[in-house]
């Protein structure tokens, strides 16, 4: 989408004329002719701060008429406020204008409309006017302009790119600075480069704020939690005054670790430093108590913060979509549009999950052919969500012609939807057809791998699903292996099936035998069907009856009081006995079971579950 923003630059507006002057209320017609130079340079230079703050854009345009008449216009300072002007009202192409027209650059000026560029998500446009500054003679980035490059080197997540600018600003000895190594630091954990950028960081003499939280934000991004909260406690140790964007992270990994009490702590924090109404703590937060089960407290964070950005509309639109909260999705996004906020390619993505989740097939169709009219072309990730939605609602058919009909190759993420629709809708020889299909491509991930083995499986073609396991065994690679786990007090306790290693392994065996008979009093019977291999009925029910999520809830049960909610996460998605299973437990036990897997939320009460066996 970037390439295609710099190969095509948006329609530009046209700059006010002399003749579009206006009186400003508060100053005289025409005071800034009876004022000394000095006077109008400073009064000018004050008033395009003022209105840049507020964003108002026809007091600043009136204003830019009257320094054109005033002939003050190619001053370069004044060139530089009224780049930064148009900048923040998000004209972008305006800005350019005047840098163009301005006959005399100084370095301010050339960082002002990269800095343009680079704020108005337009990185390719910034990086080409960083080489045109190279270009002219005796003009050199400096601490200002070299962090403004890296920023646009990681937007458009370019390592090699970056890895220019970092040696330009070592051959000119700006490497020690502390704000351009901040930079770079920040842009190789961006960029996903985490050796290069802990090097770097490791070798400054000065680490400030930005050089620790793009270390925070690196790891974090990376999966690596346990580094980003022990750089994150070195930080502390150290006295840094930590900002937002360091919250923001630590946060992140409390919510993807599900270190709620941990999230808890931090928020906290947050509080008590005032860094809770800014609008990247409030998306950390969000997403931290959504992916923690508890979306109430998603909500109240939602509300208190005043100036939300559309990362954080787009971080509750995922919280209400992944909780089943459908109806609340469209609400927010007509909310959304009014308080002014253009929706980009995450927020259809965060469309397309809720309809796919709730099988909305019309209004799914109606938010896909929607994009187009905010200038977003629909990609991969939105193809799959789209076969997901079809799959899911029994469309394989019409799946299968939107796959065919794709600009792109399928990605992974598609032929994974469409085998979870096979697999909803028993249509096993469609499955079996995709597998022979993606096999012939080439290579693919290990969780694909599987997925594809189960689908042989399921088709009843056992000697192609263990020659798909023998294939993936022989590359070295290893199915991923299904976890489920619970947080009590400072401890995570994690099991695998058919654990027997945990400290109260036999009481959580004796549990589940017990809650079994009951559930069975009760009317539920396992489905041997999701186990995909050719073993006997009973040793079938053995396999289903301890699978992860089972005995983390039967450890839950035996050590949470009775009042409290039980929380699960998985990191596979949860098999349909299991789905059938927990209403049960919900239903005997009387207990508030919520269960996170791969792929959504799901609450359990009184034997029903919050995704209507729609998931």
């Amino acid at each position: 989408m970037l390439l295609r923003q710099w190969k095509e630059p948006l329609e530009r507006p046209t700059l006010p004329s002399p003749k579009q002057t206006t009186v400003i209320s508060g100053f005289p017609h025409n005071s800034l002719n009876q004022q000394s130079f000095e006077l109008n340079y400073r009064c000018i230079c004050n008033h395009l701060i003022e209105f840049t703050r507020g964003k108002n854009l026809l007091r600043g345009q009136s204003f830019h008429a009257h320094v054109i008449k005033s002939g003050l216009q190619t001053i370069p300072l004044i060139c530089h406020h009224l780049i930064n002007f148009y900048s923040k009202v998000q004209l972008p192409y305006l800005s350019e204008q005047i840098f163009r027209e301005t006959h005399f650059k100084s370095s301010t000026t050339w960082s002002s409309i990269i800095s343009c560029f680079t704020q108005n998500e337009l990185p390719f446009n910034g990086l080409e006017y960083f080489k045109l500054m190279l270009r002219n003679d005796g003009m050199f980035p400096d601490d200002y302009t070299f962090p403004l490059a890296t920023k646009a080197c990681a937007m458009v997540n370019s390592h090699c790119l970056g890895q220019s600018v970092h040696c330009l600003a070592t051959k000119i000895g700006y490497d020690v600075n502390v704000y351009v190594g901040s930079s770079v630091v920040d842009m190789y954990a961006k960029c996903g480069s985490l050796g290069d950028a802990r090097k770097m960081f490791d070798d400054m003499p000065e680490r400030n704020v930005v050089s620790w939280s793009g270390m925070i934000y690196g790891y974090a991004q990376m999966g690596e939690d346990r580094e980003a909260l022990t750089l994150f406690k070195g930080a502390l140790l150290q006295g840094l005054a930590v900002n937002d964007f360091t919250f923001s992270s630590v946060i992140r990994v409390c919510g993807n670790s599900t270190f709620f009490e941990l999230g808890k702590q931090m928020h906290a924090l947050c509080l008590k430093l005032n860094y809770d109404e800014t609008s990247f703590v409030g998306s950390a937060l969000i997403s931290m108590y959504s992916k923690s089960g508890m979306i109430e407290g998603a909500y109240q964070v939602f509300d208190e913060v005043s100036d939300k950005n559309l990362g954080m509309w787009n971080a509750m639109l995922i919280a209400c979509a992944q909780h089943a909260h459908t109806k609340n999705v469209f609400e927010l996004f007509k909310k959304m549009k009014n308080a002014g906020m253009k929706p980009n390619f995450i927020t259809f993505l965060c469309m397309l999950y809720a309809c796919s989740h709730a099988g909305l097939v019309n209004e799914g169709k109606h938010y896909f052919s929607t994009m187009k009219e905010y200038g977003i072309e629909p990609g991969s990730q939105h193809y799959a969500s789209m076969v997901d939605l079809l799959g899911r609602a029994g469309k394989l058919d019409e799946a299968m012609k939107l796959i065919e009909e794709m600009p792109m190759q399928p990605t992974e993420s598609v032929w994974g939807a469409l085998l979870t629709g096979c697999r909803i809708h028993g249509n096993t020889e469609l499955a079996g057809s995709v597998a022979d299909k993606v096999f012939e491509v080439g290579p693919v991930s290990p969780g694909l791998h599987v997925m594809l083995s189960n689908a042989y499986a399921a088709a009843g073609r056992y000697q192609e699903a263990a020659k798909a396991r023998k294939m993936l065994k022989d590359r070295g690679q290893k199915k991923e292996t299904g976890l489920s786990w619970v947080e009590e007090g400072n401890r995570i306790h994690t099991f695998a099936a058919g654990d027997r290693g945990h400290e109260i392994s036999d009481d959580i065996y004796r549990k589940l035998e017990e809650l079994g008979e009951e559930m069975e009093r009760a009317g539920y019977v396992a489905d041997m069907s999701y186990v995909l291999k050719e073993v006997g009925d009973e040793e079938k029910g053995r396999m289903i009856r301890y699978h992860s999520e089972r005995l983390a809830i039967a450890f839950a049960l035996i050590k949470f009081p009775k009042e409290r909610s039980i929380r699960v996460m998985k990191n596979l998605r949860v098999c349909g006995d299991c789905h059938v299973a927990i209403k049960f437990m919900s239903k005997c036990s009387g207990r508030v079971i919520i269960v996170r897997d791969n792929n959504r939320f799901h609450r359990f009460e009184n034997g029903e579950c919050s995704c209507g066996d729609y998931w």
